[in-house]
C-alpha cells in the first residue's frame, strides 16, 4: 500500500561517519554504537488532564486504578503497587493519526509497517515567514526554496513542519487558536506525489486550517500517517536527522498518544 523507496536509515547514519564501510558490512552493534554517540531530541509533548485538546473531544481524566471488586484504589502502602486509570480520546497529546482515522477500510495504527516508524527526517521551518503572515500555510514555492538550500526532499522521508506553535503548549487557548500556521493542500500533494514522503508531522492539533481539513483528509486518504502536536523541532536541523515514532499496538486503532524523537546527524 506504500509504494516508496525507503532506505536503511540506521546503516545510512552509520555510513555518514564511516564511509569506508559498505551498507552490507554494518552490524547492528556498530549501528547502535554510532547512534549512542549522537544527540537525541525528544519531539513529544508531555500531557495531562489540563493540556490542549480539540474541543470536540474534551479533557482527559487520570484517576487511581481500583480493585473492581471493592472499588478501593490500589496504594503502595496496602498493595505494594499503584497504577493509573486513563480516560481520554486516542487523539490526545502528541499522537499518531493512521489513515483509518478519516477513511473506512484504511490502514489502522497496528498495521503501519515497522520500517515506516524510523525514517530520514526533513524539517521545513516556517517561522521566518510568520512575522508578516502569522497563519501562513507552507506552499509548494516554500518547499522549492527550501530545496535550493538543502537539496531535494529524499524519497521515503518523514517531513515535519516547524511553526513554534508548540511553545504555546502551556497556554491552551493560545495553542488552540484558529487559524494557525499549517500545511497547504498543494504542499502536501507535492510531497506525497512528487517527493514520495512516507509521513508528515506538525506542532498543531490539525494538519491545516481549512473548514474541511482538506490537507489532512488527502494525506490520510493516500494511505500515509501523520504525527500531530510535535515539540522541539527548533532543535532539529533541516536535514540529516532520523525520526523515530512509536505507539501502542491497539487492534484496529484509530489513533493514540505516541512517543517521537529525533537522532541528530
Amino acid at each position: 500500500m506504500f509504494p516508496r523507496s525507503c532506505r536503511a536509515p540506521l546503516a545510512l547514519l552509520l555510513l555518514s561517519s564511516s564511509p569506508v564501510l559498505a551498507a552490507d558490512d554494518v552490524t547492528l552493534a556498530q549501528a547502535y554504537k554510532a547512534l549512542t554517540r549522537r544527540t537525541w531530541v525528544d519531539l513529544t509533548q508531555s500531557f495531562s488532564p489540563t493540556t490542549p485538546v480539540w474541543q470536540g473531544f474534551g479533557q482527559a481524566s487520570f484517576t487511581a486504578a481500583s480493585d473492581p471488586a471493592s472499588y478501593r484504589p490500589y496504594t503502595l502502602e496496602q498493595d505494594g503497587f499503584r497504577t493509573t486509570f486513563y480516560s481520554m480520546v486516542g487523539q490526545y497529546g502528541t499522537h499518531v493519526d493512521p489513515p483509518a482515522h478519516f477513511h473506512a477500510n484504511a490502514l489502522t495504527q497496528d498495521r503501519i509497517p515497522l520500517k515506516e516508524m524510523i525514517l530520514p527526517l526533513v524539517v521545513f521551518d516556517l517561522t521566518p515567514l510568520l512575522g508578516k503572515e502569522p497563519n501562513h500555510a507552507l506552499s509548494v514555492q516554500d518547499i522549492q526554496e527550501w530545496e535550493k538550500k538543502h537539496g531535494r526532499v529524499p524519497a521515503g522521508a518523514f517531513a515535519a513542519l516547524r511553526t513554534d506553535l508548540s511553545k504555546d503548549w502551556k497556554n491552551p487557548e493560545r495553542f488552540k487558536r484558529h487559524p494557525f500556521p499549517a500545511w497547504s493542500l498543494e504542499a502536501v500533494k507535492f510531497l506525497v506525489e512528487k517527493r514520495d514522503v512516507v509521513a508528515l508531522g506538525h506542532e498543531s492539533l490539525d494538519t491545516d486550517s481549512t473548514p474541511t481539513l482538506e490537507a489532512e483528509k488527502y494525506l490520510l486518504g493516500k494511505g500515509h500517517y501523520q504525527i500531530e502536536v510535535m515539540a522541539h523541532l527548533d532543535q532539529v536541523p533541516a536535514t540529516g536527522a532520523l525520526l523515530v515514532a512509536s505507539w501502542p499496538k491497539v487492534e484496529n486503532g484509530l489513533g493514540f498518544p505516541a512517543r517521537v524523537f529525533a537522532i541528530l546527524p
